[in-house]
């Protein structure tokens, strides 16, 4: 296992009130250090905006428990996906997520960094990440979880340990 988070740069859309029209975002670049120095994050990955695990229990249950990560010392929660910053934004924007940071990994750099890219060409996915979470601590994982049975092509989607009541009662031990 890693004992420190991939350095990569993230490719994001921020809003920027200074812009006009219809579309009021621009680029910006996001560092690992700039995420992970000195904090204490929870990121959880799962393999794609819009399906069906990751829209209706992954990604909302990290949402849901937002607050009781923060009781817990958690500086911020971070969803991470395969997927282009439009993608994430619309996605977020669809569920109603008030909380949770969208962290689009589009180039796949941080997920083949950590071991987790995976190939989903028999559901026509492409590269995507497997599903895990992982507590990370100025840099430093200090708690993984990664479902059972990573391999190309998977056959199901396993979600039994990378949920947030996993990761709230590891917090909590």
């Amino acid at each position: 296992m890693l004992t420190n988070v991939p350095q990569v740069t993230f490719k994001t859309r921020v809003r920027d009130n200074s812009l006009s029209g219809d579309n009021p975002f621009r680029w910006q670049d996001l560092t690992s250090s700039e995420i992970f120095d000195n904090k204490k994050i929870v990121l959880f990955a799962l393999p794609g905006a819009f399906t069906p695990t990751c829209s209706s229990t992954h990604l909302p249950g990290y949402d849901a428990h937002y607050d009781e990560f923060k009781a817990l010392g958690v500086d911020e929660v971070y969803c991470l996906s395969v997927n282009d910053a439009f993608t994430m934004f619309q996605w977020s924007k669809n569920l109603a997520i008030k909380h949770v940071k969208m962290l689009p990994d589009g180039n796949a750099h941080f997920t083949r960094l950590m071991g987790m890219l995976v190939k989903k060409e028999n559901l026509g996915f492409g590269d995507r990440s497997w599903r895990y979470s992982m507590l990370v601590e100025n840099n430093k994982i200090t708690a993984l979880f990664s479902e059972t049975g990573k391999m190309d092509n998977c056959s199901d989607d396993p979600f039994n340990c990378s949920d947030a009541d996993t990761m709230i009662n590891h917090l909590k031990a």
